[in-house]
């Protein structure tokens, strides 16, 4: 049997990541050797496809002085980091890769090595501006808290691997070496409290979530609090698991990925607007595709997992393992219809427009665009 570890994807929910029980943990990394960019020829953006049809008529579109995001093709983008020494191997890159992803290393030189130059240059800015707000004030303030980063997209779009790649990439910067990532599963209500309110059947709708304890999480860290905890989620049992915390202690950068953490504040029924998860992120990426295709990379992934993980004998979802494969792929359609395709339409990509980046996918898991939020 395969071992058990972020190939484990969750169903009803999006990729699993690594502060499950069944995985890496993710803790903060040291830096490795750097390795330089490999050499050939300029990159070229795919061929046009069916799956950018919408993008004619999308308000977010840059070519106009209206928009507010900058949009750059692949090869405009990824000439933005031609000096950048890539860090991580092939064998990195392929261990960080989400079960259905094409990621290799022309997309991380091409896409997420230029992510994670601008990222450095933004938490290096921010470190200046909190010296000259120290020095402005004539106080000692404590040290300055760590830059969040908040990931966001639907199920099977491939925010988890983005996350766990940025990651890897930014601790390899000498200025913000210590790099941790938590994910939003383990601040879903348990399956008994999901029973208990009536919510089962719509795990990983924002409802599903203990937004005031996520929230307190992310004060928590933005406070600077010496040592935050945050829940742990086992992807292989779909449940939250009890008594079990992940430890982040004063890291340089957090990022925090999940479907719904672009999701704005709430209003109560007196009419009065709280605090929202994203107010604390200092910057946020959104992994965008086509409806169509993210269907499909589901199917697909639901299909793998039916001969991998399901057949562990621990599997929540070990009932799907003996389907055959026109029983796996309605089963995953019907999933994806009832839960995963309402939730990307009514609550997910409606925030895709609060991103500081947006990547756009093509039907072949490849970064198509980038559109970057003006200044």
């Amino acid at each position: 049997m395969q071992p058990v570890d972020h190939h484990i994807e969750r169903l009803l929910l999006p990729e699993i990541s690594h502060n499950s029980t069944h995985g890496r943990q993710p803790t903060e990394t040291s830096r490795s050797p750097g390795r330089p960019r490999p050499i050939g020829s300029p990159p070229t953006a795919p061929p046009a496809t069916a799956t950018d049809e919408a993008r004619d008529n999308d308000p977010m579109r840059s070519e106009d002085q209206s928009s507010p995001y900058v949009e750059l093709d692949r090869s405009a983008w990824a000439a933005l980091a031609d000096s950048v020494p890539l860090p991580l191997s092939a064998w990195e890159v392929e261990r960080l890769r989400g079960l259905g992803d094409e990621l290799d290393l022309d997309e991380v030189c091409d896409v997420y090595l230029p992510i994670s130059r601008l990222l450095s240059l933004y938490v290096r800015h921010v470190g200046a501006l909190h010296r000259d707000t120290v020095s402005f004030l004539h106080s000692s303030q404590p040290q300055r808290t760590p830059f969040v980063i908040g990931v966001a997209g639907s199920v099977a779009v491939g925010k988890s691997t983005t996350a766990r790649l940025l990651r890897e990439l930014l601790a390899h910067w000498p200025e913000h070496p210590h790099v941790s990532l938590v994910t939003t599963d383990g601040f879903l209500y348990s399956n008994a409290e999901l029973r208990r309110r009536g919510l089962l059947q719509r795990k990983g709708f924002p409802e599903s979530y203990d937004r005031r304890a996520l929230l307190r999480f992310v004060i928590d860290i933005k406070s600077g609090k010496d040592e935050v905890l945050a829940p742990v989620y086992s992807h292989l049992e779909y449940d939250v698991v009890p008594d079990q915390r992940l430890r982040l202690h004063r890291p340089d950068i957090v990022l925090i990925e999940g479907l719904n953490v672009l999701q704005p504040a709430r209003v109560t029924a007196k009419g009065h607007v709280g605090l929202a998860v994203r107010d604390f992120f200092d910057f946020s990426v959104y992994v965008d595709a086509a409806t169509p295709d993210i269907r499909r990379w589901y199917t697909e992934r639901f299909l793998r997992l039916r001969e991998t993980a399901f057949r562990d004998p621990a599997s929540y979802f070990q009932r799907y393992a003996h389907l055959s494969e026109p029983e796996a792929v309605r089963e995953a359609e019907r999933i994806w219809d009832l839960i995963n395709g309402p939730n990307l339409d009514g609550n997910i990509k409606p925030t895709r427009s609060r991103a500081t980046l947006v990547l756009r996918k093509d039907a072949d898991h490849s970064v198509r665009y980038v559109r970057l939020r003006k200044l």
